[in-house]
């Protein structure tokens, strides 16, 4: 499709939403949504006619990009055939969809609990791992996001926690290793995994390991900065949590489905958990969708004692037919090899070429279409470029950085003093390369504020 304008439906969208949309973790006065006319592969434009690249994949889900048509035609043909059936029978599409899922899970981790996103994969994966085990305490990682349900907002290790931290939900948190910012004041990706391993044993020894349930951990860290974990670490959680009968819970809501070139993140690790939480990518976003991966001995927990726990639309047929297609899709365009091409020879190449040559950058990070761009305004001592959790003026840096990337017709993720490069899986070298040339103008921007 080409964008045209049409200022005037774009002011009617525009109002409208203003008057009675209530938006996510927002000042809802404070606020400026885009009216958007349309997207197409990794594009979308809004009814002044501007284009974007797309560099966020939506939040990090439309993995194969806007209205791939074999997906949109998968779910066209699916209303027309049954557009819903309650969860509790057996379905064509949702089986399928379970199938094809439990067929590229690591280990086996072969039965699937559908929810219509992450934050209730999280919720239902911890209600499974106390009830398997009987314990009450949950470990995370600060430096983590896990969703915004009462469970997963708990869970996860970011400020968006405060406002509903209320000290009661059997949360513990730890630090993850992350070498850039150790708070293990380490050296060496090798000492930042023991010293980090050491940190999780002692917090569980003082917590009382016959009290936790699970440590559940993002594969690589998404939201909070795309920290790949040091080679080691999760295969020692895993060896920890299998020493003292603890449930491994791994989220690949926004890792998984080709993020990081392979259908899951755990498959750089060699690491099999006994659970996997996944979303987004699953069906690129079309159909709400996400779910739950089971290890044999969790689900055998349940086959005889009844689960408590459901949701009215799991395994939507709708969402479960967009998932079928989404495989296929990029099993056919081979959407995961390309993933982990543009990353390796393009992506990650070009990243760090810019480093070399603004001030602004002092780290870059990633895998597949999974990277980050850690800005500072001290290479030498890793001041970030704005503080931690900054607002208003405070965060006047990333602003300006933000802006210069609109401008130049790119859609940054911005985080607190970090971009994040996530564009679909699919994206083809000559928009990577686009994506490229506008960062590195907007990294100019960045650079006046280096001190």
């Amino acid at each position: 499709m080409t964008p045209h304008a049409d200022p005037e439906a774009g002011a009617a969208v525009k109002a409208a939403d203003r008057a009675h949309v209530f938006h996510s973790w927002s000042a809802q006065g404070l606020i400026d949504p885009l009216a958007v006319a349309g997207a197409e592969g990794s594009y979308f434009w809004d009814y002044d006619g501007n284009r974007y690249l797309d560099f966020t994949s939506g939040l990090v889900y439309t993995n194969i990009g806007y209205q791939h048509p074999k997906v949109v035609a998968a779910i066209q043909e699916q209303a027309g055939k049954l557009a819903t059936f309650a969860p509790a029978f057996a379905v064509e599409s949702r089986s399928e969809a379970a199938r094809l899922i439990a067929e590229r899970t690591p280990g086996d981790l072969d039965k699937i609990f559908f929810t219509n996103g992450g934050a209730e994969a999280v919720e239902n994966a911890v209600r499974m791992a106390r009830l398997h085990t009987g314990r009450p305490k949950v470990l995370s990682a600060y430096r983590s996001y896990h969703g915004g349900t009462a469970t997963a907002i708990n869970i996860t290790g970011d400020p968006r926690r405060w406002a509903s931290d209320n000290g009661t939900a059997g949360v513990v948190h730890f630090w993850a290793p992350f070498l850039y910012r150790s708070p293990f004041y380490s050296t060496t990706e090798s000492e930042e995994c023991a010293r980090a391993l050491t940190h999780l044993e002692d917090t569980i020894a003082f917590e009382g390991p016959q009290t936790i349930a699970a440590i559940v951990l993002e594969t690589i860290p998404g939201t909070a900065g795309i920290m790949t974990p040091p080679p080691g670490y999760l295969a020692g959680v895993r060896e920890i949590c299998d020493r003292y009968g603890i449930v491994f819970v791994l989220d690949e809501v926004m890792a998984g489905f080709g993020r990081t070139g392979t259908w899951f993140a755990a498959e750089h690790f060699d690491v099999v958990p006994d659970l996997i939480t996944f979303a987004k990518g699953v069906n690129s976003g079309y159909v709400p969708l996400g779910g739950v991966a089971i290890s044999a001995e969790i689900a055998a927990t349940f086959d005889k004692r009844p689960y408590p726990g459901g949701l009215t639309y799991s395994g939507h047929p709708l969402a479960c037919a967009a998932a079928v297609a989404t495989i296929q899709v990029m099993e056919d365009e081979k959407v995961v090899e390309n993933a982990a091409r543009i990353g390796e020879t393009v992506l990650g190449p070009g990243l760090r070429e810019l480093a070399e040559r603004h001030p602004s950058v002092g780290e870059v990070r990633g895998l597949g279409v999974f990277w980050a761009l850690d800005l500072v305004r001290d290479r030498e001592t890793h001041e970030p470029l704005v503080p931690y959790n900054a607002t208003g003026e405070a965060n006047a840096a990333m602003a300006a950085f933000g802006a210069a990337c609109k401008k130049n017709g790119l859609w940054p993720f911005v985080n607190m003093n970090r971009t994040h490069a996530v564009p679909a899986c699919n994206v083809s070298e000559a928009e990577v390369k686009e994506g490229l040339a506008a960062l590195d103008a907007a990294l100019a921007v960045a650079d006046e504020w280096v001190a």
